[in-house]
């Protein structure tokens, strides 16, 4: 069984609005090699909405884009993405796959089904799966930045705290920590 990891750009203040991170060649490796190291990536409509209108035309050129984030958009191409959405069905993006019904259910048969671990990159998403207890890591990469604004991590709150151990911490060059936890179990 694959470990569900989500991961995610946070400022200091709990900010997850995708536009408030820095974006920079170390940034990019470092969601890079997340992506290389797992077996597929999970979203919930929202932000497979978001991804699905950039990066595809990204990768066939269509948008202009240094060389590193034109192959981070070919290599996401390929990697299978899994999308939960009670709202929508249809998802024709490459290697784009739908999990409906039970929310646990479908999640823990793709962690099940997936050795090198699925990547969880949605903010709402991954409060409802932790609520499910199925997140097993969180790698957050923290800005330091204080946005003043929302979204914000767990905004919709948690039926209880999360008790979690850090595995590592690695300040960038930008000023943002890599931060690895895992669940303390």
């Amino acid at each position: 069984m694959g470990l569900l990891t989500f991961a995610i750009n946070v400022t200091l203040d709990g900010c997850v609005d995708h536009q408030e991170g820095i974006a920079d060649d170390e940034t990019r490796a470092f969601f890079t090699r997340l992506m290389d190291e797992s077996g597929a990536m999970l979203w919930g409509r929202v932000t497979y909405e978001m991804m699905e209108s950039y990066w595809p035309a990204v990768a066939r050129g269509d948008e202009e884009a240094p060389p590193a984030v034109r192959e981070w958009a070919v290599k996401l191409e390929t990697k299978p993405k899994y999308v939960v959405s009670s709202t929508r069905k249809d998802f024709p993006w490459t290697s784009s796959h739908h999990i409906a019904g039970d929310l646990r259910m479908g999640v823990q048969k793709l962690k099940d089904a997936t050795p090198a671990g699925v990547l969880l990159g949605s903010g709402k998403l991954a409060t409802e799966l932790d609520r499910l207890d199925l997140i097993d890591e969180y790698k957050f990469l923290v800005h330091a930045r204080i946005a003043g604004h929302g979204p914000t991590l767990y905004q919709s709150g948690l039926p209880a705290t999360r008790r979690l151990e850090l595995v590592s911490a690695k300040p960038l060059r930008c000023g943002a920590v890599a931060m690895h936890y895992r669940r303390a179990r």
